[in-house]
């Protein structure tokens, strides 16, 4: 009876951790590292497990950085179940669709740059085998996964189907039950409902992506993101959006039709330039049951979410290449949410060196990122083999993040009545370390920061 701790210990993608319980070996997440190309190159390394021998994976939520590896688990043998929620099943299909056609696309382009054949990381009928082995479930339905381990999905307000996970596992007579935050949301915020309150566990393996810090104040971040608006209207330049196709593409234009009148949206051009987020948004729009009181009481007032009257959605290349002849008065929303590839990266290319440019940036950026080298303040930054000065205002948007700060992640640990132990994951050690000390100060927790390879004794608790 055993957890041990393998990706996004140390760091905030790739999450994966394996549970083994009476002779069964089940995944919790299994995620694609991102950043600078060698931690990307990092994804073909070889699994500190046996692929086939894994019995099924249980999946958090469906971001590329939980699930965006399991194609590469299927193709070393993996033939198991994926349990993931069922909002998640349909967005993990548009998403492993997505990274599919971009492996496969950059594949071409090295294989006829270097004169060698490039295999790409999953080919696309390899996302496709993934599709036939998810298993479909509701928040707090209780599922056997296999023989021993049961579970059950807690709402986690990160996006829409994420889930903390209750798991519970027995070999013969003793019974243990983990808690897996999985990624933990904002209270408080537009769309989704807060997260879940789960009242005890015997050990909680939580998030930390943002444990060292406080985002700022949602009212005061709405009030930047108007004056941000207003900036670029006043330097008659354009907005670029870095934002991530699930999640973050839906809040912010859920923001831009509600604040439509009050920043004077009437003005600009919205483009939302990202197939996939486009496909995403009618996957949010199904899942009405799902929103919070808000966006529940919006939805049946209007017929529909906040209006944007000016809004194109972006959905061929030429499309998106049309947008680059835009010298002002744009809006334009467009993945990756890291700037480490998609459509964002040709307008940053052409947007970057204009003073009259906006960036903002609503997201978290992993080290090695492009995002990341814009937030650190770099004076340029390389794209398409170009260096590509940076004299655009670049404004980091924290509040708008998909992940809880510091005192979101604090108050639903201490949902838990008996205090349990935790061990922190996905995130960086600066932001472990300060959580840690800052959850054991206030609460008296004992909190560890796991390395890759450590292992739990689930017995021994």
């Amino acid at each position: 009876m055993q957890l041990e701790f393998f990706g996004a210990a140390g760091e905030v993608t790739g999450s994966c951790h394996v549970l083994r319980v009476a002779g069964k070996t089940v995944l919790l997440d299994c995620g694609l590292i991102q950043g600078g190309r060698k931690d990307e190159a990092r994804n073909a390394d070889p699994f500190p497990f046996d692929a086939a021998a894994v019995d099924a994976v249980v999946l958090s939520h469906a971001h590329l950085d939980h699930c965006g590896r399991l194609p590469v688990l299927v193709k070393r043998g993996f033939r198991g179940p994926v349990i993931a929620h069922e909002a998640s099943c349909e967005l993990v299909a548009i998403l492993l669709a997505d990274a599919a056609r971009l492996e496969e696309r950059d594949a071409e382009y090295l294989t006829r740059k270097l004169g060698k054949k490039i295999k790409p990381l999953f080919t696309f009928e390899e996302g496709e085998q993934v599709l036939r082995q998810l298993r479909p479930a509701r928040y707090r339905q209780k599922t056997e996964v296999v023989p021993g381990v049961s579970i059950r999905f807690c709402d986690a307000g990160h996006i829409l189907g994420s889930c903390a996970v209750e798991v519970w596992v027995r070999e013969g007579d003793l019974e243990r039950k983990i808690v897996f935050s999985g990624d933990l949301g904002q209270y408080d915020t537009p769309i989704l409902r807060d997260p879940e309150p789960i009242d005890r566990a015997d050990v909680v393996l939580m998030e930390s992506t943002y444990g060292n810090r406080r985002h700022r104040d949602r009212d005061k971040t709405i009030e930047e993101i108007g004056e941000i608006i207003a900036r670029a209207g006043a330097n008659k330049g354009n907005i670029l959006i870095p934002a991530f196709a699930i999640g973050r593409s839906q809040e912010i234009l859920y923001q831009l039709g509600k604040h439509f009148d009050e920043w004077g949206l009437e003005r600009f051009r919205i483009y939302l330039d990202s197939p996939m987020a486009i496909e995403a948004s009618k996957v949010y729009w199904d899942y009405d049951h799902l929103y919070d009181e808000e966006a529940t009481n919006l939805r049946r007032e209007n017929g529909g979410m906040p209006l944007l009257p000016n809004l194109k959605l972006s959905k061929t290349t030429e499309d998106s290449m049309a947008i680059n002849r835009i010298r002002s008065g744009a809006i334009i929303i467009a993945g990756s949410g890291m700037c480490n590839g998609g459509r964002i990266v040709h307008h940053l290319k052409r947007g970057l060196d204009q003073t009259s440019t906006q960036v903002i940036i609503v997201g978290y950026q992993a080290q090695g990122s492009m995002g990341r080298r814009l937030v650190d303040g770099h004076e340029s930054v390389r794209i398409h083999g170009m260096d590509v000065r940076v004299r655009a205002q670049i404004h980091t948007v924290g509040g708008l993040s998909a992940h809880g700060d510091q005192d979101d992640l604090a108050r639903w640990y201490e949902c838990m009545e008996n205090r349990p132990p935790v061990f922190l994951v996905h995130g960086e050690d600066d932001s472990r370390i300060a959580f840690a000390d800052y959850l054991a100060n206030r609460n008296g927790a004992r909190v560890t920061c796991p390395a890759p390879g450590d292992s739990l004794d689930l017995a021994k608790l």
